[in-house]
């Protein structure tokens, strides 16, 4: 066993996907008492009530963060406004364990992404590791019969899961080319307000296009209070947290393949608690990811990891 990988590190690594596989079981459980764009708020909205007193003087006139205001608001438009909202939208029509595969394609696209608007290089395993999460995401779109491929397709929730995977890494790749100070950086509960507060906006607005435009209702009750304090707490802040903590102990290539078993525990609590036990075609694509993401990881350095 590595070093630095003791027991506690361990449960750093591990609380992550745990709680992220929880969001997207949540998500699934409180689809028919909430709009999508409405739970997305409503958890953000909470997240960032709680993060006030621990880091409310980031957001103070004279800020550093004000001069990258537009930096911020790009972030958070990317990685709260819409891979949430596409994340809790594309569970409307899919399963959890689905649109955590579907997510864990991320490696590719930061590839594509960063080949394309970021001048990075690609090299062999890259692409050999792509076109294995490739086949992965193609064996869950297909459900496992291959002879559909011809004729595919594809849920609303696929399609919303795949925007939200791109999307995500544009916000990943403006992560790793950071303009703000290392002292903001360092601070986790600055850093995470900062992109909230400006995250919540966006999903205010796109929560208001959908009460415009829709006719959405929400059944309020102790099961809708209980997922958002959840998601409020648990994915959005706790499992924040662990992640940073754990890439300080290992670094962010190992604490990244960590969260590749969000799919794992993401089945182990639909079987759990929506009764969708997983199928053979969902074992031989998380296979297919984490056998991609190991080759396309083999000699580079992972970016973040969703925020799910």
């Amino acid at each position: 066993m590595n070093a630095r990988m003791t027991p506690s590190t361990i449960l750093l690594l591990l609380v992550p996907p745990i709680l992220w596989a929880g969001n997207a079981v949540t998500g699934r459980l409180v689809h028919a008492l909430v709009p999508p764009m409405t739970f997305n708020f409503l958890r953000w909205a909470i997240a960032l009530v709680l993060l006030l007193p621990l880091a409310g003087h980031v957001l103070r006139p004279g800020s550093e963060i004000w001069p990258l205001w537009r930096r911020f608001a790009v972030m958070g438009l990317l990685g709260i406004g819409c891979y949430n909202a596409l994340q809790y939208l594309a569970l409307q029509t899919s399963e959890p364990i689905n649109t955590t595969l579907v997510g864990s394609s991320m490696p590719v696209w930061m590839m594509v992404v960063g080949t394309l608007f970021f001048g990075a290089k690609v090299q062999r395993s890259q692409v050999l590791g792509a076109l294995l999460s490739i086949c992965g995401v193609l064996v869950v779109l297909c459900r496992g019969e291959w002879q559909q491929l011809l004729a595919l397709r594809l849920r609303p929730g696929d399609v919303f899961m795949l925007l939200a995977t791109v999307l995500w890494a544009f916000y990943s790749w403006m992560l790793v080319r950071p303009r703000e100070s290392a002292t903001l950086r360092a601070d986790w509960s600055a850093f995470l307000l900062t992109q909230v507060a400006f995250g919540s906006a966006w999903a205010g607005l796109f929560t208001a296009a959908e009460w415009t435009f829709a006719s959405p209702r929400i059944h309020w009750g102790w099961p809708l209070a209980a997922a958002l304090l959840f998601v409020a707490v648990g994915p959005s802040i706790v499992a924040y947290r662990c992640f940073g903590a754990a890439i300080g102990r290992v670094g962010p290539s190992v604490a990244s393949f960590f969260v590749n078993l969000t799919p794992l525990f993401a089945a182990l609590l639909s079987a759990a608690f929506l009764g969708e036990p997983p199928h053979l075609y969902h074992a031989l694509a998380f296979a297919l990811l984490v056998g991609g993401i190991v080759l396309a990881s083999a000699r580079r350095t992972a970016v973040a990891a969703p925020e799910a």
